[in-house]
């Protein structure tokens, strides 16, 4: 099934003419079209797709029903802007974002084009309900490349180095690592510490009665998949209560089924008072929301809240068919059985390969860290595999500030088949990084 015929070479030449190579390619063939966990581009080659666009695909490409969804609001209107005119799907979008997120308390819901515009949302309504201005983010997190949201990202490059100067009153808290916990160390002293570390740093770095919000990603996504201690993020959690500080979970790329749970915020048994969603909300169109307590969220005046893109209603109805795809097809107790296949792999791996690291996972997001014979992070030989997978027909991405981390990201509607097929490509990019 091919839509048009395209020049590669001249589509490769125009790219370098008309692009900026500063927007990153982590494979530079030319897709013609996708379904499901699958791609294919107009040499007729394939792709398992074990990347799902970072995290945006869980329901897969061009679903049956989401594609219907944006063909049917396609020919009523495309954007008739809900700053000027109300339109139905973001109104019930709203409704349903609040329904189906964590909390036992009155919810309100706004939308936006982007993970980074609903991060900066989320401060700004948290700033102007608690008339605070400082934000805390913590190590190694991630949470866009605007100004803002690049104060508070860990990782310098690339994201970060030489666009500043950034916006002032960002501060990072500790996060714990628990595969660099210190051998003398038990798991509960080194989750002890971790806790102590958090409440220290606000008596070194930010005083807690200055800070409008802690922002928080429940699994660390960019980070390297760090998944924390389920007693330090209720301990962050009771912090923040205590204090009258808003938390916000950035569940951004862990949300709609990634963990095994709709939101992984349910893992730690925890209610945010705000919570961030973007990446598969929409199967790929430009969409994000912030959905939070009534009040915090009612605080700002007609006007303050907006943009001239947000909450578009073509994406607004792909994101609502989403939804229904997630509830009828189950896909997050479909995400622990990919989660489970994909660790068993790796683990066997690991037997055969002294350069694999730790395993990690919650649900379908794993990853592998990759070291050197010293134990320390190997980026070169991360990004061997990560080419020799996108050179032989799978799409694969790494992650960790040190560039050492494979994550999977491989959409939840992928087929035994297609999970296997990608397995046995994974393990030959692992043999070939061995020699």
């Amino acid at each position: 099934m091919t839509s048009k015929t395209v020049n590669k070479d001249e589509l490769q030449r125009k790219r370098k003419k008309y692009i900026p190579k500063g927007i990153g390619n982590g494979n530079t063939n030319i897709a013609d079209y996708a379904r499901g966990a699958r791609v294919f581009d107009n040499e007729g080659r394939e792709w398992i797709d074990f990347a799902g666009a970072i995290g945006t695909l869980n329901v897969g490409h061009t679903h049956p029903k989401v594609t219907e969804a944006v063909k049917k609001q396609a020919d009523r209107y495309l954007h008739p802007g809900f700053n000027v005119i109300m339109y139905d799907s973001y109104i019930n979008l709203a409704e349903k974002l609040c329904t189906i997120t964590p909390g036992s308390f009155d919810k309100m819901a706004m939308l936006f084009n982007s993970g980074a515009e609903a991060v900066e949302n989320a401060v700004k309504v948290a700033r102007k309900y608690t008339n605070r201005q400082a934000v805390v983010s913590f190590e190694r997190a991630f949470h866009g490349r605007t100004n803002l949201t690049m104060g508070m990202t860990s990782k310098v490059k690339p994201y970060k180095y030489n666009f500043g100067p950034y916006t002032p009153e960002i501060y990072q808290a500790p996060y714990p690592y628990m595969a660099n916990k210190p051998e003398q160390m038990t798991d509960e002293e080194y989750i002890d510490y971790s806790i102590m570390r958090f409440k220290e740093y606000f008596v070194t770095a930010v005083a807690p009665e200055t800070v409008a919000c802690v922002v928080m990603e429940p699994v660390q996504g960019e980070g390297g998949f760090i998944i924390p201690p389920k007693r330090f993020v209720q301990e962050v959690r009771d912090f923040c209560s205590e204090h009258g500080i808003v938390f916000v979970a950035d569940e951004i790329q862990t949300g709609f089924g990634r963990t095994g749970r709709l939101f992984a915020s349910e893992h730690f048994d925890i209610e945010p008072d705000v919570m961030t969603l973007s990446k598969s909300l929409a199967a790929g169109m430009p969409l994000s929301a912030v959905v939070g307590k009534a009040e915090i969220m009612d605080a700002s005046s007609p006007g303050e809240l907006g943009g001239t893109y947000a909450g578009n209603p073509v994406a607004c109805e792909a994101a609502l068919a989403v939804i229904e795809v997630m509830e009828e097809e189950n896909l997050s107790d479909k995400a622990e059985q990919i989660g489970a296949t994909l660790e068993d792999k790796l683990v066997e791996l690991k037997a055969r390969y002294d350069y694999l690291g730790d395993i990690r996972r919650l649900g379908a997001m794993v990853a592998v860290e990759i070291i050197d014979s010293e134990g320390n992070p190997d980026k070169a030989k991360t990004g061997a595999i990560t080419s020799y997978a996108n050179n032989n027909g799978l799409l694969l991405l790494s992650a960790g500030v040190k560039g050492n981390v494979v994550r999977f990201l491989t959409p939840l509607v992928i087929t035994d088949e297609e999970l296997n097929e990608g397995m046995r490509i994974l393990e030959q990019a692992f043999d070939e990084a061995a020699d």
